[in-house]
């Protein structure tokens, strides 16, 4: 597909005088994010997007974020023409126009689930995280953004988008970036689709034990168990995800953030029960046992995870590639497990001279049980403006795996840093 014709917004966008995004105000911000990623230089976006207004966006998405539960229940009613769901973006901006054309906008009568990792490694992060949130803010109970594990302060920094808000927005970067941890704060870590369909980013998690401690000190004489034996591990519930703590962005993930860590890094595997997930350093793989133990418990027919883009299934020789954008992982008595990937030729920028080529996907859930996945792949939109990457791709490995997790441990909430600050 060649490079669209985009007509020059000439005029910069400006907050809506009663605060109330509309769809005309969308339709503008969006021709402003596409026609200034392929006319100008990264540092002259606030010329048309001033910091006052985006930093309007995200105060105005956070609010709506942190009033929701960590899994949100999607009501899906038969009137609807279906609910999106979509996997990794990772700032690839006109793949995600592309998606949203293509799959029909959000409306009344079509919801959205994205599944997280909207930011890093693409050159238009920024632009795709502020895009979906302004869709958020305009429709909140019909869009719906879970959160991703690069969605934290530590991945941020690594894989450039830190460094590209820094860029774009220069003096005023350092604020800016500061709003989009507190949206990452807010993001939902799960989702519960017509009652039948499960989704987040990783997947599934482990059951908190709170057992009797030998003393009767601390809080209540309890002491929380974070099953660090192998053999003690056993799936969470739901009830335990909706008492999660979600708003500490990294690790340690220990006591309550224990399950944030499971949904957002964890991967599904071959092999039988739960088990620490070796190759990440962090969360769990869970074999097709427990996929169907899961499903069965809450009356579940679908688990949509995300995650895992060709660069990391190329190592997971067991399981089937990402080259069309959505696996079925486990096909159990109960249901399935599908990984779906909304990236295609991903990554953006890569050392190697051969690509993967993948296609993107995103999944169309329809009435009346919506419990069927209609599968829809694409390709890349080419070709991609040119521009320079915002980290050292040749340093950086390509996937998520071997990360240096012990530096996460340093400043692992925004609560301290955003506090003193003004907007």
């Amino acid at each position: 597909m060649g490079e669209p014709s985009v007509p020059c917004p000439h005029i910069a966008l400006s907050w809506p005088p009663d605060g109330s995004v509309t769809l005309e105000w969308i339709r503008r911000l969006t021709a402003i994010l596409d026609w200034s990623s392929r006319n100008l230089p990264p540092s002259d976006l606030p010329t048309l997007l001033p910091s006052p207004v985006l930093l309007r966006i995200l105060l105005a998405a956070s609010d709506v974020l942190h009033k929701e539960p960590n899994c949100v229940r999607v009501q899906a009613v038969d009137d609807l023409s279906g609910v999106v769901v979509v996997g990794d973006v990772h700032g690839q901006l006109h793949d995600v126009l592309f998606l949203l054309e293509d799959a029909g906008f959000p409306g009344e009568d079509r919801l959205f689930v994205f599944n997280g990792d909207y930011v890093d490694r693409g050159a238009w992060g920024l632009e795709t995280f502020v895009l979906l949130l302004a869709w958020k803010v305009f429709l909140p109970h019909r869009v719906f953004l879970l959160r991703g594990n690069h969605e934290s302060k530590y991945c941020t920094s690594v894989y450039g988008f830190e460094n590209e808000v820094m860029v774009k927005y220069g003096d005023q970067g350092k604020q800016v970036y500061r709003k989009c941890l507190r949206c990452f704060e807010g993001l939902p870590l799960a989702s519960i689709i017509a009652d039948c369909i499960y989704t987040a980013h990783g997947g599934l998690f482990r059951s908190m034990n709170i057992t009797p401690s030998k003393r009767s000190k601390g809080k209540k004489g309890q002491k929380i168990v974070t099953n660090s034996n192998t053999s003690s591990l056993k799936l969470g519930s739901l009830e335990e995800l909706s008492k999660a703590r979600r708003t500490v962005l990294d690790p340690p993930w220990e006591g309550s953030n224990l399950i944030p860590g499971d949904v957002l890094w964890s991967d599904p595997s071959l092999g039988l029960g739960l088990s620490p997930n070796e190759e990440r350093g962090i969360g769990l793989l869970w074999g097709p046992d427990c996929t169907e133990e899961f499903l069965k418990k809450n009356q579940f027919k679908l688990i949509i995870r995300s995650h895992e883009g060709p660069d990391a299934r190329v190592k997971r020789h067991n399981l089937t590639g990402m080259d069309t954008g959505y696996t079925i992982d486990h096909d159990v008595e109960s249901g399935k497990l599908i990984t779906l990937f909304s990236a295609p030729d991903y990554p953006q920028f890569q050392a190697s001279k051969e690509r993967y080529n993948n296609r993107g996907a995103y999944i169309v859930l329809q009435p009346p049980d919506f419990s069927t996945p209609f599968f829809h792949t694409f390709e890349a939109i080419k070709p991609r403006p040119q521009v320079s990457a915002y980290y050292d791709y040749e340093e950086v490995i390509d996937s998520d795996e071997e990360l240096d997790l012990k530096s996460m441990n340093n400043g692992s909430s925004t609560e301290g840093v955003a506090s003193g600050q003004t907007d």
